[in-house]
């Protein structure tokens, strides 16, 4: 059984519908790629399976439970996390509170995501733990949106360009935690317009177009396809 199986999933803001009859799954442990210009319906497909989006029709199965326009709270419970695009990161809180605050270990994991975890991942916020949110970099404000969805130790976590705007120095330091939690089997649904590194991480990937599945297919096949790269990614 797949850890998320998406069968047929429309939604439509007002008149405009988005998304027309998305389908796709993830095994525990995989890695996906989810790709498509901007404007083809990544978000709206996020925040469709995080609840945040109401869908018209189709099914959203999480590790066999039903959880289409669940709650986002209900959803969360059960072990989603978003590194959201654009860090939205807390300003009144430091980085050492906003990782204690959403630390929690639902699914009693032995070797949960902690504070201190996080902090060996990402050396730099335990020198800046003290530091209020705006007060750290770009960068470092990228490393603790990710520190922040890891301590809830999630089944499944989604990375909304997780590397955009970022020095080339620090994109490495998330390609590397990317592939560290690959490494150690957490379940990952990745945007990123860096398709020539997401091709050396990720089992997979769909590529949206006008809101439907245009293309899905393994890394390997994605990596011998420039012609794909060319026609649906403007890479």
């Amino acid at each position: 059984m797949s850890l998320l199986q998406v069968t047929g999933v429309q939604a439509r803001y007002g008149e405009s519908q988005v998304l027309f009859g998305i389908d796709f799954a993830i095994e525990q442990g995989q890695v996906m790629g989810l790709l498509g210009r901007n404007g083809m319906g990544k978000t709206t497909l996020i925040r469709s399976l995080l609840g945040l989006k109401t869908i018209e029709s189709g099914q959203i199965q999480f590790d066999g439970q039903g959880i289409a326009n669940k709650a986002a709270d209900q959803v969360a419970k059960l072990g989603f996390a978003i590194v959201p695009e654009g860090r939205q990161v807390f300003a009144n809180l430091s980085v050492h509170e906003h990782l204690t605050a959403f630390a929690c270990n639902r699914q009693n994991s032995r070797t949960p995501w902690t504070p201190d975890r996080v902090y060996e991942l990402f050396p730099r916020l335990a020198e800046r733990k003290r530091n209020m949110g705006t007060q750290l970099s770009g960068g470092e404000q990228q490393m603790l949106a990710i520190g922040r969805a890891l301590v809830t130790n999630p089944r499944l976590m989604i990375l909304d360009e997780a590397t955009e705007g970022l020095a080339p120095l620090i994109r490495e330091e998330i390609w590397r935690c990317l592939r560290l939690l690959r490494e150690e089997g957490q379940t990952l649904i990745v945007v990123d317009k860096y398709v020539n590194r997401l091709v050396d991480i990720a089992d997979h990937h769909i590529i949206l177009e006008r809101g439907q599945v245009a293309w899905a297919g393994t890394s390997e096949a994605l990596q011998g396809s420039r012609q794909l790269w060319t026609r649906y990614l403007g890479v």
